[in-house]
């Protein structure tokens, strides 16, 4: 007996070791949407700050150019307005103090054509300052008069403008109370835009002058505020989006994954079931056969006292040898072949193997037979199914009640048998754990009658449902699927023919 005992506890601590080896597994959901969400927030961020960027330094350097260009074709077109010979630049007559080192230019002309071309640059559009420096960094001419003739020798940005030979030299920044030259006519109202455009001479070898501008573009900032706008909404817009498709993904996949790891332990369970059910069959089935016969001996020649008592241990060698059948049919491995039953048919025949049962109990069965398209299932099985269930309404009814069978075919494609009782019922949290292997509320119960019913119903594409109310009763709905005429071929019960 002692070994009987470690073998009937020895699945149920199976199970819990699987199930406790499965709790410390890794939350793929919660680690996803975590990651995910920083990496895929990094990355947007990074984007669109490297859009952003891109889309102002483009932009800027773009006005830059176009005001450099603009610049030095106003020079050009002075020039050859004021007649001066093509072997001088606009560069080389900015600075009055080198006036008599072109001999060559007459004196008015040069005179005008300066004059003339520091008149289009004051009125550029959105001027906020306008410098002209020569080749020593003094300004000779500028748009603030306190800045003509100061003389600028640690200005690291104008040093470098000279020494680039580049068409045009720009940044963006806000006011800087501390450099001297940012002296503005007006204060911008979001930033400013400095320019160093160079003035060249004629083989264009070398910077003779140099022009500084500082302005406020408002249409170029309005632009560039809309890009912002547009920019960081479509990165955050696609950041979303791409965090939320993956996260369902991988939603829909870790779902999945619970569900196989949690079909994986009730696989587990079985099987190591089924190996302990194999020793518990060998160890009992010879002793309770031997048990049982030598009672019927005994019982024909003892008194009719002794004879009830030995009537008790048939009756619970009956039970113990049931006990291991059931045991059996619970442990079985299962093909997944489905094959078309007569539902009503089984219906029948289950009841009429528990006549005697629903007579000696006083219960009324109320059961009004119509005929439905045959379901998914295999007859063994269904059998076993119909008879755990009815076994279970019967014994929660020892003094008599109402067993209620309706069976109805749904627009869905599905045929729904309930079954339905006025019995003792069951609290809540019975009622949560009356699916898991090897939990009853019967005494000397062995708790697999229900978890097979789910494991049968499961396997054929079906489901079952409980709902029970302590001193009410209970109710057990099966949902079957249609079995269609061309797939399956009907099996017929006994009872129907």
């Amino acid at each position: 007996m002692q070994q009987l005992e470690e073998q009937k506890t020895a699945a149920p601590n199976i199970a819990l070791a699987a199930i406790k080896s499965w709790g410390g597994q890794f939350n793929l959901l919660r680690w996803f949407s975590l990651a995910s969400f920083f990496i895929i927030a990094a990355v947007a961020l990074g984007l669109g700050y490297i859009s952003t960027r891109f889309v102002v330094t483009e932009s800027v350097e773009r006005d830059a150019l176009l005001t450099a260009q603009f610049v030095q074709a106003i020079g050009d077109a002075e020039m050859r307005h004021a007649n001066i010979t093509p072997q001088r630049t606009m560069g080389e007559m900015l600075d009055s103090r080198q006036d008599g080192n072109y001999p060559d230019v007459d004196p008015l002309s040069h005179a005008m054509a300066r004059a003339e071309f520091l008149d289009h640059v004051e009125h550029l559009p959105d001027v906020l300052l306008a410098t002209v420096y020569a080749l020593d960094r003094t300004v000779i001419w500028s748009t603030n008069p306190e800045l003509i003739n100061v003389k600028f020798e640690d200005d690291d940005e104008l040093d470098e403008s000279f020494e680039m030979k580049v068409p045009v030299s720009s940044s963006y920044h806000k006011i800087d109370d501390e450099k001297p030259e940012q002296r503005l006519s007006r204060e911008p109202k979001y930033l400013f835009i400095e320019n160093y455009i160079p003035m060249f001479n004629a083989d264009k070898s070398k910077v003779v002058a140099m022009v500084e501008i500082y302005k406020e573009p408002a249409d170029l900032v309005d632009r560039i505020d809309r890009g912002f706008a547009s920019i960081w909404a479509a990165t955050i817009l696609g950041g979303a989006a791409i965090y939320l498709g993956l996260f369902w993904i991988v939603r829909r996949a870790s779902t999945l994954l619970q569900s196989q790891q949690q079909q994986l332990i009730s696989n587990e369970t079985f099987v190591a079931l089924g190996e302990m059910s194999s020793a518990v069959a060998h160890s009992l089935r010879n002793p309770l056969a031997t048990i049982r016969s030598s009672a019927e001996l005994a019982q024909e020649i003892a008194s009719p006292g002794a004879q009830r008592n030995i009537g008790d241990i048939i009756s619970q060698v009956d039970r113990m040898s049931r006990w291991v059948r059931e045991l059996l049919v619970s442990l079985r491995p299962m093909s997944d072949d489905g094959e078309a039953v007569d539902l009503l048919a089984a219906v029948e025949d289950t009841l009429g193997a528990f006549d005697a049962l629903i007579r000696r109990n006083g219960v009324e069965v109320r059961f009004a037979p119509q005929d439905c398209p045959p379901v998914v299932s295999q007859q063994v099985l269904l059998t076993q199914i119909l008879n755990s269930l009815f076994a279970n309404a019967l014994e929660a009814m020892p003094r008599g009640g109402v067993l209620s069978v309706e069976i109805e075919t749904a627009q869905t494609g599905q045929v729904r048998m309930t079954l339905s009782d006025t019995g003792k019922g069951m609290s809540a949290q019975q009622q949560q754990l009356v699916f898991k292997p090897f939990f009853t509320t019967k005494q000397g119960g062995l708790g697999v009658g229900l978890a097979l019913v789910k494991r049968i119903m499961e396997r054929f594409q079906g489901s079952v449902m409980l709902t029970s109310r302590e001193q009410e009763g209970t109710r057990v709905s099966l949902n079957f699927r249609v079995a269609s005429g061309g797939e399956y071929g009907t099996q017929h019960s006994a009872g129907r023919g």
